[in-house]
């Protein structure tokens, strides 16, 4: 048998003694080892499970909402305390077993389901009819504040476009106000609309008035005429006031109005209210407290059988003729009533 070669040890080469090999284990992660990983992974699977679930509620139409409601809807259940009203129902045999199983059930109703098709939440329907109306009310008043804006532009352009009538454009005033759309011909200083106590016009102020029914009449809206004065009264042993006055001046207006193309049935009412609605309530005798107001009336149109204008009749290139003056239109007082 061949000797074994020496390496070498402890006691020195060929000192015959016993070779060593230390091998250190190194250790693990500690701490920092890998479980971190596996709460990490069940996370992201259940936000992948939760966001998987709002795709499918988004996804699926309101009638597979139902089914998959009724597939999980228990059909019947026990209405005892205890046992689960099956064939023993919680009780051993001989003790009543055979009773509880023709013991009364109650079926459980579960509420409707609160979204519809595409995810999207379902609410009352009377809610949602009250919520339509209100849109449509909200249209049609942006719609008809929109045609006001239009009426009171074409208005000023007709004015100025007519060179006579440049001295009364600031008689002219247009306004909005939550009853309709105002316009108002009034006084200025020197510059007069009607005679001194009469409800005459002069013919300047009733070209200007056929100017504004060429417009007003394209609108369905119904108007609301009224008169009104200063304070000056005159004295006048009739009893003919500024209250007379002015309805006799708001008569005058809805006359012209008709001439220039208005319906009479888009006529509402016709008022006179004196001095008791000064435009100018700092100086009562101002001459612009002395006018007459038209006002296109938001929301009191006129039905669509009613406004069956005619086609040429709102086609006219020219406009009517000035009214000539009634007889008994101007009356007795010339006074310093105004």
């Amino acid at each position: 048998m061949a000797d074994r070669p020496d390496f070498g040890g402890a006691a020195g080469v060929g000192g015959g003694g016993i070779t060593i090999i230390k091998r250190v284990k190194k250790g693990g992660h500690g701490h920092h080892g890998g479980a971190w990983k596996v709460a990490y992974a069940d996370f992201v699977t259940a936000m992948m499970a939760f966001f998987l679930l709002l795709w499918l509620l988004n996804a699926v139409t309101e009638q597979q909402l139902n089914g998959v409601a009724e597939y999980f809807t228990p059909i019947a259940a026990s209405t005892r305390e205890s046992g689960a009203g099956g064939m023993l129902g919680g009780q051993a045999v001989g003790e009543g077993a055979q009773e509880s199983m023709t013991g009364s059930t109650a079926a459980v109703v579960l509420p409707p389901p609160s979204i519809g098709a595409g995810g999207q939440e379902m609410t009352d329907p009377n809610e949602a009819s009250d919520a339509g109306e209100d849109e449509i009310l909200a249209a049609q008043e942006a719609k008809e504040q929109q045609e006001f804006e239009q009426v009171a532009q074409e208005l000023r352009e007709r004015i100025s476009g007519v060179p006579d009538l440049a001295p009364l454009a600031n008689s002219l005033l247009i306004d909005s106000t939550p009853e309709g759309l105002r316009i108002q011909i009034a006084d200025q200083d020197k510059v007069d609309m009607f005679a001194p106590g009469s409800a005459q016009f002069y013919p300047r102020t009733r070209d200007l008035l056929i100017q504004v029914a060429s417009v007003i009449r394209k609108m369905p809206n119904k108007l609301s005429i009224s008169g009104h004065t200063d304070p000056s009264t005159a004295i006048d042993p009739s009893g003919y006031t500024n209250w007379e006055l002015s309805s006799d001046r708001a008569l005058a207006t809805r006359r012209v109005l008709l001439q220039g193309g208005v319906d009479d049935r888009q006529v509402g009412k016709v008022v006179g209210l004196a001095d008791r609605e000064p435009l100018d309530s700092s100086e009562l005798r101002s001459p612009r407290n002395r006018r007459v107001s038209i006002v296109l009336l938001r929301g009191d149109n006129l039905s669509g059988d009613e406004f069956n204008r005619l086609p040429n009749f709102l086609e006219r290139s020219t406009l009517p003729e000035p009214l000539i003056p009634a007889q008994g239109e101007t009356f007795g007082n010339t006074g310093a009533q105004n």
